[in-house]
């Protein structure tokens, strides 16, 4: 049985996996490294070929806007990764069809075939991880829009300053706020300075630390806030949560989300579901493989 290879490339780690059918069945995880393009595809290409067995074609979820295969545009979330050239890379090692699309993108796209997103008609994707990124669907179509950055929410402006930079470098973007590293960095302030992981933010909420509950539910909140006015705009019927940090911090965070949100929307009332994504963290591999299956198909 010859299956599809899914890959997500983050600011932390790569995942890349073998997709049956909607479904992982093998799975590999590596930091990702420094040193800019070339190294991240050298270890997006050794892991390939850990999986040790045939694919037919290969999927990749990319951050930044990704044209042609090609990454036009992209913050420093990945240091050094605009101007790569995967699907020339990957394609010439491999000799296999290779789609390449933004990270948050695949997500979507996975999540509209097999997971949160695939009941609805216009769905806001959020991935909440190193970075922060957004996607649409409607009615299970990738929506990219004229530049490829429909959806984009991660430099939304903020009523207050982040904890930490935007990967663009502003502190009064949402990404600054609501990213992994922005939260763990809140709690760290209010910590005392201690420099603690978002794991074990998340950790320490679940065991009733009052200031790694609030730094949670704040984030949660304002996050709600700024995307009410996004889904506000394009009259979004669903907004669905993930990545490794948002899904780490569970059902709280995705409380706070939609308290917030359905608060503010307009119109007032108007029915919006917010629900976290049903795929995981195993999302965008699956939405990266579906993806070069659709794309390789033609």
């Amino acid at each position: 049985m010859t299956r599809t290879a899914g890959v997500d490339i983050g600011g932390t780690k790569i995942a890349a996996g073998l997709v049956d059918d909607g479904e992982v069945v093998r799975v590999l995880r590596r930091p990702t490294p420094a040193g800019g393009a070339a190294a991240v595809l050298d270890r997006v290409a050794t892991m390939l070929g850990e999986l040790a067995e045939p694919f037919a074609a290969i999927g990749v979820g990319s951050p930044g806007i990704v044209r042609d295969g090609t990454v036009v545009s992209a913050t420093d979330v990945v240091p050094g990764w605009a101007g790569a050239r995967v699907r020339e890379r990957l394609s010439a090692q491999f000799g296999v069809p290779v789609a390449v699309d933004n990270d948050v993108r695949a997500m979507a796209f996975g999540e509209s075939r097999h997971g949160a997103g695939s009941r609805d008609g216009l769905v806001l994707y959020v991935s909440v991880g190193t970075g922060l990124g957004g996607a649409l669907t409607r009615r299970g179509a990738l929506v990219h829009g004229a530049h490829g950055s429909a959806g984009e929410v991660a430099h939304l402006l903020t009523p207050v300053r982040g904890a930490v930079p935007c990967g663009c470098g502003r502190l009064d973007h949402l990404e600054a706020i609501a990213a992994g590293p922005a939260i763990a960095a809140a709690y760290s302030t209010r910590a005392g300075g201690e420099p603690v992981s978002l794991p074990e933010v998340a950790t320490r909420m679940r065991s009733g630390d009052s200031a790694a509950t609030a730094v949670v539910t704040e984030t949660g909140r304002l996050l709600g806030r700024v995307l009410a006015g996004f889904v506000t705009a394009i009259d979004a019927d669903a907004v669905v949560l993930g990545g490794g940090a948002g899904l780490g911090l569970g059902e709280p965070f995705v409380r706070a989300v939609a308290e917030a949100l359905r608060s503010e929307v307009r119109p007032s009332g108007r029915p919006v579901e917010v629900r976290p994504a049903l795929l995981g963290t195993e999302a965008p591999i699956v939405g990266a493989a579906l993806l070069a299956l659709e794309q390789g198909a033609r």
